[in-house]
């Protein structure tokens, strides 16, 4: 009397293998092509979406512009001190959420020589690609993908945490201008975006 042999896990898990080994053998430049493509598609998402950015931050802090005072008028007598008031605060404003969360204040100032710079001070908002520092025409809103025009382009952003200085090159006229924006141009959407207030 013949009996049959009970089957044990291992035989069935590699009875299911075989139709798997099988098609790839049979279908090896198949394979071979699907492989390739899946790789390919990886390196993009790593190279054009850049999500590890997104786990890394970028802390820059750079010194003010020498001779700034945060507030250049002796509180007791109303008047300026010798020597002091070289920089001037145009406009400034709070930053504020759009796309990402975002806070910290942008600072126009005017330095002794009459050039100009936006100031960063205590940035925080997420890394990103692509991340630019624009002037905008538009005031501050909630329109994340609103200021994609009417803006002058200062440059990539040096970081996504810190304190940084920004040129504003000469021939712009501040007075067109109504806000600082933390702009990603790979998406076309805003970061954050502080509204620049004229100082008095």
């Amino acid at each position: 009397m013949v009996t049959e042999g009970k089957k044990t896990p291992n035989d069935s898990r590699a009875g299911s293998r075989r139709p798997i080994r099988r098609f790839v053998h049979r279908h090896r430049a198949v394979v071979a092509v699907v492989g390739v493509l899946a790789a390919a598609a990886v390196v993009f998402v790593l190279m054009w979406f850049q999500p590890q950015k997104y786990f890394l931050n970028t802390a820059v802090n750079e010194a003010a512009p020498r001779g700034v005072v945060v507030n250049p008028v002796d509180p007791s007598t109303g008047a300026t001190p010798p020597g002091v008031g070289q920089v001037t605060v145009l406009a400034s404003g709070d930053f504020r959420s759009l796309e990402h969360g975002t806070s910290g204040r942008a600072v126009v100032l005017e330095l002794a020589d009459g050039s100009r710079v936006l100031r960063f001070e205590a940035l925080d908002t997420s890394n990103g690609p692509d991340l630019h520092v624009y002037l905008s025409e538009l005031a501050a809103g909630d329109d994340a993908r609103g200021y994609g025009e009417g803006f002058v382009d200062l440059g990539k952003l040096k970081g996504n945490k810190g304190n940084q200085n920004y040129a504003i090159p000469a021939e712009i006229d501040l007075s067109r201008y109504r806000s600082a924006v933390i702009w990603c141009k790979r998406f076309a959407v805003g970061f954050g975006v502080a509204p620049l207030e004229r100082s008095g």
